[in-house]
């Protein structure tokens, strides 16, 4: 049976993919830096990517890692877990002869003149540069990712939107199921991307959020400014790649989300 390592796995994505494992009948383990409450048929092992502690035992003997750990917007802590984190996965992956690395990345982190963005860039060069087989999936944003941001704005008392800028959010159930194929069809040494099923402008997808919450709030159309806003508008957020997401903007409003926090852990 083919074992795989979730790093991540307490993040919104990760605990949706370890289910997804699961069930496709894999042999399933999960790193985090401390235990956490179990998921049916999912070993929890100890290791922390920023010190190292833990890190070559939990992936000996592991077939596929699956690399989702993150913290984003986090300043240096960012940078040791992004950056540091992954060197030493990859060397610890090398080691007990991993088979294949796959690596979480975000549509546009080579085009986005954004410092996070510029982080996970590096990090995929570590990763085509590791020495173990690789694949990398950049996805788009995660409709609860949006769903917050709206939702931050909405309690300053009014929504400041750019009408320009194109959003392809993706759910995280349909990106959990992308990445378990992912897994089942092993390395290829390339980068591929993910998104959603529709593509949005900012302002409809808050518009869209305000009535599905029930709320009133001004829209505030602002063009986002300078080199950044350029990005957003010329489409560097969004992808066309198939295959793509079924679960659209509409479907996550009506149904909620997956409430788990983004977390290194």
């Amino acid at each position: 049976m083919t074992s795989v390592l979730v790093t991540g796995g307490s993040g919104r994505l990760g605990r949706v993919v370890l289910e997804k494992l699961v069930a496709a009948g894999y042999d399933v383990r999960a790193a985090s830096r401390s235990r956490r409450p179990g998921i049916e048929g999912v070993r929890w092992v100890t290791a922390d990517l920023t010190t190292g502690a833990g890190v070559a035992e939990a992936v000996s003997g592991a077939d596929v890692v699956v690399h989702l750990a993150s913290a984003p917007y986090k300043g240096r802590y960012t940078r040791q877990v992004e950056l540091g984190g992954t060197a030493v996965l990859l060397a610890a992956a090398r080691e007990a002869g991993v088979r294949h690395l796959v690596y979480v990345s975000i549509v546009g982190v080579d085009r986005v003149p954004w410092g996070y963005f510029r982080t996970k860039a590096r990090a995929e060069q570590l990763v085509r540069d590791g020495g173990v087989p690789w694949s990398i999936v950049r996805a788009t944003q995660f409709h609860e990712f949006v769903a917050e941001a709206f939702k931050k704005m909405a309690g300053l008392g009014v929504m400041i939107v750019d009408p320009g800028v194109p959003a392809r959010p993706v759910d995280v159930r349909d990106l959990a199921g992308h990445l378990v194929g992912v897994v089942a069809r092993g390395p290829i040494g390339a980068v591929e991307e993910y998104g959603g099923p529709q593509t949005l402008t900012m302002e409809d997808a808050a518009r869209r959020w305000l009535r599905a919450r029930g709320l009133r709030r001004p829209v505030l159309r602002l063009r986002v400014p300078g080199a950044l806003g350029r990005a957003f508008r010329a489409g560097h957020l969004v992808t066309e790649a198939a295959p793509a997401g079924t679960i659209t903007w509409d479907d996550y409003l009506a149904g909620g989300s997956v409430e788990h926090p983004c977390r290194q852990e």
